[in-house]
């Protein structure tokens, strides 16, 4: 999953996205054209040697929620991210796909998957593979830093122009 991006801003801007991710780690995911889906906030992993290509993004839930029944074997998604310090905000598409890999599993356990599940053999772990392939990211100033901006008479419009990007993930 290369990024592939036009300019070197949005390279620049999906790179600020993944050092965030990698960072706060907190999403909200949602399946695409699941009438009663609702974003579900989840944990985002990253391996470390995809952690500078743009993942794939991994999830853990349980197989007995509604949401891994709606997943199913693949499913189109939507993931947002807001960043702690709210300095970034991305709303990412791609595909969601359960996967079955116990040396994935292994890879990804820390003490918080623990806590959810009663050890790393528990058949009702469902790890979740995320494939993002076009995101919209937005970077946000230091409020107080552009409200002084604006008081000077500067265009807020300006400022944010090259702190928007439409980027293509593969």
């Amino acid at each position: 999953m290369e990024m592939d991006t036009d300019t070197g801003k949005e390279a620049e801007i999906a790179r600020k996205f993944w050092k965030a991710l990698k960072s706060d780690r907190v999403t909200l995911l949602a399946l695409e054209g699941v009438e009663e889906g609702q974003s579900q906030p989840m944990s985002a992993q990253l391996l470390e040697e995809d952690e500078d290509r743009g993942g794939p993004v991994w999830f853990f839930t349980s197989k007995d929620t509604d949401f891994a029944r709606q997943t199913g074997a693949s499913h189109r998604a939507m993931m947002h991210f807001s960043a702690k310090g709210h300095e970034l905000f991305a709303a990412v598409h791609g595909t969601l796909s359960a996967v079955d890999d116990a040396a994935v599993i292994d890879r990804l356990w820390n003490p918080f998957v623990a806590a959810w599940f009663e050890g790393r053999n528990d058949p009702k772990i469902r790890l979740l593979r995320f494939d993002a392939e076009h995101g919209q990211i937005w970077l946000n100033e230091n409020s107080m830093l552009a409200g002084v901006r604006m008081l000077l008479g500067r265009d807020p419009k300006r400022d944010y122009r090259d702190k928007v990007a439409d980027v293509r993930l593969r």
